[in-house]
């Protein structure tokens, strides 16, 4: 891909990642293209579909994430390192207004989305998680899968739930990990 354009697709994505975070996953192309200060044509030519973009958006996300756990497996505190990658992920989760609807809405341009990029962020949090168990910071009966799920349902609540009670509710789920307040998990 040429340069230039190589620049204008990824203009659009970091728009629709903004537009998406403000708007929902639904706004619409003239709002992502005038954010990214580049036509409409541009828009189609690299994301014919809508869920071309929203794939593309999230994979970028999934990399951050993912980006970030690799500069953080040389932090000195591993259970600090687990926490900032939760609250990462919890942007990346819960600032997505839609998306969670668009990716389990049957559509066949999202089958097995979810799963992939689960699956590409977990043994990057695994490492994480277990350099924080191995310290005796944390649990060790809780896969990451299983706190990535947990951190990802936390995000989108109940209906009428007021939202302000993610973060705090995630931030209660996250201490739940540490070994100061493990109570077993049956299975």
């Amino acid at each position: 891909m040429r340069s230039d354009a190589t620049r204008n697709a990824t203009a659009v994505v970091d728009a629709a990642r903004a537009v998406f975070a403000d708007e929902g996953v639904d706004a619409p192309a003239k709002q992502i293209t005038d954010a990214a200060g580049v036509g409409v044509g541009t828009l189609y030519r690299h994301f014919p579909r809508r869920s071309d973009l929203i794939v593309a958006v999230l994979q970028h996300e999934v990399d951050e994430c993912i980006a970030l756990a690799e500069t953080l497996a040389d932090a000195a505190d591993p259970w600090d390192a687990v926490v900032a990658f939760v609250d990462r992920f919890t942007r990346f989760v819960g600032t997505k207004q839609g998306l969670a609807e668009a990716l389990h809405s049957g559509d066949a341009a999202y089958e097995g989305l979810p799963d992939l990029l689960l699956g590409q962020l977990t043994p990057a949090f695994a490492e994480l998680l277990a350099r924080a168990v191995d310290s005796g910071a944390a649990r060790s009966d809780v896969e990451a899968r299983e706190v990535l799920t947990g951190v990802a349902m936390l995000q989108h609540g109940v209906p009428g739930a007021p939202a302000p009670l993610a973060p705090t509710l995630t931030r209660v789920f996250v201490d739940g990990l540490r070994t100061s307040t493990a109570i077993p998990v049956s299975r």
